[in-house]
């Protein structure tokens, strides 16, 4: 059976690009021996991500991650049973922040900064289907 998560938290410390690379790179190798796909967001100190794949192995993941010492305030934003992936490319693509439009991030909330702890996960999930639409979503495979 396959699921769909999409969570948020914050990072415990400043995470720089190279943190950031490195913890993709971990996360692709990962993530593809388990079966999961996803996308990734980190802005302003803040992780929002989607993981699909079967319900144990992205149940797993979940719980690694929460209890992970750099992640604060984990919050669950939407799990639900899947019929198929809608990010079955990427073991773990990464939102490319150079390209986001301010004007997509206003369509989905009150400002132009990713806050999702400020919107629902139905609104979070429509933006990174318009992320895909609009090829903001790099690291294919």
């Amino acid at each position: 059976m396959l699921v769909r998560l999409m969570y948020a938290s914050r990072a415990a410390d400043s995470v720089d690009q190279e943190a950031l690379l490195a913890i993709l790179r971990k996360s692709k190798a990962e993530n593809a021996a388990n079966g999961i796909t996803g996308v990734l967001c980190f802005s302003g100190g803040i992780f929002l991500q989607l993981l699909e794949g079967g319900r144990q192995q992205v149940n797993t993941l979940y719980n690694r991650i929460a209890a992970d010492k750099r992640h604060l305030d984990v919050v669950l934003l939407s799990y639900e049973e899947i019929g198929e992936r809608r990010f079955a490319g990427w073991s773990m693509g990464q939102v490319n922040l150079s390209r986001l439009n301010p004007s997509l991030l206003l369509k989905y909330s009150e400002t132009a900064v990713l806050d999702p702890y400020a919107v629902s996960g139905k609104v979070s999930m429509a933006l990174f289907e318009e992320l895909v639409v609009t090829a903001s979503i790099v690291g294919q495979g």
